[in-house]
């Protein structure tokens, strides 16, 4: 699950700083480099939710890929087409590899492998639109992480909003009842990743380019996930080339639409219409799985969604220098997720 990161332009730490985004399930919101225009929003709207469906798609594949495979090597299956995607718009814009903060790129690049990996880990015992949903209250743990993290003081309606969507949760996972999955811890490492990979991001914002964060993200993850290959690879047949292919290029194609998005309207206009993926995702399951949530998980997740939109609409009326960058994506992420 690796995304375009939010950052600063890679001017130094006096550059100006853009609109940024929350986190989904795997991955991240990408950085535009000037200023959104004011005016009408309904192509960035509609690009947004355009990749969000990719996503949620992306997510149909590696389900039905971690059914036969590790879900460590359906996570690598989607960072070799993300890595070289990585690289060829590094070299592509001419930017700077080498970090300035390279200890905490490595950081970021170890989170953002963390909450794609766990995403994809949730997807063998659980519905995509339960995992997607639970992985959405990403925003609800950087709340949490950035009163003693960044010394950010949260107000009450933001409080309550965190709140509501930690119910949202509970409810969909419903810990002690019969309907308990183990599998629904997963997506709740997936969104706890996200959210320090979130605050990282912010560290090392005002000194590396998008680019230059994008290339170590997607390195570190692959270079991890290849040492280790030993110990988790399992050959397969050649049909998992194609569902392999599908799931890193509908991801990477939800990337640029992301891209495209973010350079047209605000984050803060166009971020909360990424909630719409839990509703892709609900629909996805269904069609392809024939899995559709109970009453009770769909109020849960009716609760994460309502939490996480208002959540947005609350940082969107912050002033630019009290805004927290982060990611979107999924898928969960995914992140990237994610």
């Amino acid at each position: 699950m690796v995304e375009t990161p939010p950052s600063a332009t890679g001017e130094g730490a006096s550059a100006t700083r853009l609109p940024v985004a929350w986190p989904g399930p795997d991955g991240s919101a990408p950085r535009v480099e000037a200023a959104a225009p004011r005016g009408p929003y309904t192509a960035a709207i509609a690009m947004v939710m355009g990749a969000v469906g990719l996503f949620s798609l992306s997510d149909i594949f590696a389900k039905q890929l971690s059914a036969s495979l590790p879900a460590v090597q359906v996570t690598w299956m989607r960072y070799v087409l993300v890595g070289a995607i990585a690289l060829l718009l590094a070299i592509r814009r001419k930017r700077p590899l080498r970090p300035a903060r390279p200890l905490l790129q490595v950081l970021r690049g170890v989170t953002l492998l963390g909450a794609g990996l766990f995403f994809i880990m949730s997807l063998h015992g659980l519905g995509v639109a339960e995992a997607t949903a639970i992985s959405f209250v990403t925003p609800a743990f950087i709340t949490l992480l950035a009163v003693p993290l960044l010394g950010e003081a949260v107000g009450a309606r933001r409080w309550t909003a965190l709140l509501i969507g930690l119910a949202g949760v509970l409810i969909v996972v419903r810990p002690g009842a019969a309907a308990f999955q183990p599998a629904a811890l997963l997506p709740l490492a997936s969104a706890l990743c996200g959210a320090v990979m979130a605050i990282v991001t912010r560290r090392i914002g005002a000194s590396d380019s998008s680019e230059t964060t994008l290339f170590w993200s997607a390195a570190v993850g692959l270079g991890l996930l290849t040492l280790s290959a030993p110990w988790w690879w399992s050959n397969f047949d050649a049909w998992f080339i194609a569902p392999a292919l599908l799931m890193g290029g509908l991801y990477g194609a939800g990337q640029y639409l992301l891209v495209m998005a973010y350079g047209r309207g605000d984050a803060s206009m166009v971020a909360p219409f990424s909630y719409v993926q839990v509703v892709f995702a609900t629909a996805l399951g269904a069609a392809v799985f024939g899995h559709i949530p109970d009453a009770i998980s769909l109020g849960g997740i009716g609760l994460v969604i309502a939490s996480g939109a208002y959540t947005l609409h609350r940082e969107g009326m912050l002033p630019d220098w009290r805004r927290r960058p982060a990611v979107l994506g999924q898928g969960p992420g995914r992140g990237p997720e994610h």
